[in-house]
């Protein structure tokens, strides 16, 4: 008996993406979005420190906040029906 060739469940092309050809061509959205928090948690935590000016707050502070724009615009997409 012949081995039988693996079931295809992805109509990801092996040449654009080589690790389809492994098992693994997909995103990992929740582990991105937790990324994404945790960013914000680390760039606040820094505003902390040992600098006298605010121009090193005002900037981390101000990725921060876009960072969390764009976190929340993420919420707002995935709750709306498509």
């Amino acid at each position: 008996m012949a081995a039988s060739e693996p079931q295809v469940t992805t109509n990801v092309d092996t040449a654009e993406v080589p690790s389809a050809e492994w098992g693994w061509s997909g995103e990992a959205p929740r582990f991105f979005r937790a990324l994404g928090w945790l960013s914000v948690l680390v760039l606040l935590f820094f505003t902390h420190g040992n600098h006298e000016g605010k121009v090193e707050d005002l900037w981390l502070v101000g990725i921060a906040a876009l960072i969390v724009v764009m976190l929340v615009r993420d919420i707002i997409v995935r709750r709306k029906p498509r």
